[in-house]
């Protein structure tokens, strides 16, 4: 009865001993390509053209129920403009995936690697990391809010960083009314 006593209260100290030295482990949950919108915009100086790109995969990483990393790949193919119709739709959707633009050819896929996530408030984000686009990598920062199982981002990015020039008037000049302004954005909506 002594030793069953002694051996009992040994697991138990063992298992006190391994809990209190295990640190809990990251979750990664997956992101549902299918009920996630990633919605860009971009702009020139008679107006602007917006559309959709869709999210071939991602996750983020949490630890307990913080945010701890995130890793996504968007598929460059799938850009699709929504503001447009017809012949003038078709052809904005060609040369968005040309090489005057994303070149999506040699360059079907973009993506986005957190380096650095800390809390910034009650759901709330300062997310640091690498994006990739047309071969060319930037460090960027955003602004991500998580709720339940949902997330939610919107950014800036200056697309001659990834030498996207086309009708830029940071590289030509004379463009006039055919000028496009480096910056455009997108909004993400994304579901896990």
């Amino acid at each position: 009865m002594k030793n069953s006593i002694k051996n009992i209260a040994s697991i138990v100290l063992v298992a006190l001993f391994t809990l209190s030295f295990t640190t809990p482990e990251n979750t990664k949950k997956e992101i549902k390509t299918t009920q996630s919108k990633v919605v860009w915009k971009g702009y020139k100086v008679t107006g602007s053209h917006e559309g959709t790109i869709a999210i071939q995969k991602g996750h983020f990483t949490f630890n307990d129920e913080a945010l701890t990393g995130g890793e996504f790949v968007i598929n460059m193919r799938s850009i699709t403009n929504t503001d447009l119709e017809g012949e003038y739709k078709g052809k904005l959707e060609g040369h968005l995936k040309s090489d005057d633009f994303f070149g999506v050819e040699k360059f079907p896929t973009a993506s986005l690697v957190f380096t650095k996530v800390k809390s910034s408030g009650k759901n709330s984000y300062k997310v640091t990391g690498n994006i990739t686009i047309k071969g060319h990598t930037e460090t960027i920062t955003l602004d991500l809010s998580v709720y339940g199982n949902k997330a939610t981002a919107s950014l800036k990015i200056d697309r001659t960083k990834f030498d996207v020039r086309y009708g830029s008037t940071s590289f030509f000049d004379g463009l006039k009314d055919k000028a496009i302004y480096d910056d455009f954005d997108l909004v993400v909506d994304l579901e896990f």
